[in-house]
């Protein structure tokens, strides 16, 4: 049986997508597919599944994601055209990608997956009670989101943005992260009546080669929100005054870059 079509979103208010660089992406793929194996591993396998996964990308993962679900129906999900273009390669029987919000999910899924995506919805405790009622009976939901906005890099993006030019050109704009703590996923969770609720966190060790490699990292996630807001000129004057920062608070060679991660998966009751 086929998906359901879904319609175009946005992002946290965003009236399109944000301008996703896949190149500069996939700069980091092999740290950032480690995740995505662990989470892969809380997916209870079963045959012929309507699946979801919420924040494709470039697909890559959605195939790795299809490959281990026999015979089943994969949708991935992406709100960004750059991204989707990339994963069109990988469209074949069993496996298709379509833009839309992932905030905005319809219809039923036996799966719901999501490897570092939901960070960018709003409303947690919304989103996630939304996406279990998208769940069928004996359904599962499994998501990894990033939660290392409390690390140094962060904390000089947000202190970047505080200060004048970038205030006044960003109009005030401070990304604040909507990522709950690990028992609150678990207590929203129960509260939903789900069962076989696993949530934790998880520290994974990079090691990058200076603190030029951090902004690097983030140039492909955390300031995308900052990066659309900015005339190219003043984006560049931004990331030049992060590298500053950063290069302050990160002066070793290289630079050790724990990144901490929050897994959980829960299935619906029969």
């Amino acid at each position: 049986m086929p998906l359901p079509r879904l319609g175009k979103g946005h992002f946290f208010g965003y009236n399109c997508a944000m301008p996703w660089d896949p190149d500069r992406y996939h700069q980091f793929q092999s740290q950032r597919s480690a995740p995505f194996e662990d989470l892969l591993a809380l997916v209870k396998v079963r045959p012929s599944l309507r699946a979801v996964d919420l924040g494709c990308g470039t697909g890559e993962l959605t195939r790795r994601l299809a490959d281990v679900l026999p015979k089943s129906d994969v949708l991935g999900l992406d709100n960004s055209a750059e991204m989707l273009d990339r994963a069109a390669q990988y469209v074949r029987p069993g496996l298709r990608f379509e833009r839309g919000d992932q905030a905005d999910l319809t219809g039923s899924f036996d799966l719901i997956f999501s490897n570092a995506a939901l960070q960018w919805s709003e409303d947690h405790p919304a989103l996630i009670s939304h996406l279990y009622g998208c769940l069928t009976s004996g359904g599962q939901l499994a998501v990894q989101v990033p939660s290392n906005h409390m690390h140094i890099s962060h904390r000089i993006i947000r202190e970047v943005a505080a200060q004048d030019p970038f205030r006044t050109a960003l109009n005030g704009f401070i990304r604040q992260a909507p990522v709950l703590l690990i028992e609150d996923y678990a207590r929203l969770l129960f509260e939903l009546g789900a069962q076989e609720i696993i949530v934790f966190e998880k520290v994974y060790p990079h090691v990058l080669e200076d603190s030029d490699a951090v902004v690097d990292w983030i140039s492909g996630t955390a300031l995308v929100p900052y990066f659309e807001r900015l005339d190219e000129t003043t984006k560049q004057t931004f990331t030049h005054a992060i590298r500053v920062r950063m290069k302050e608070e990160l002066p070793t060679q290289p630079v050790f870059y724990p990144f901490k991660r929050t897994l959980f998966s829960a299935v619906k009751p029969l």
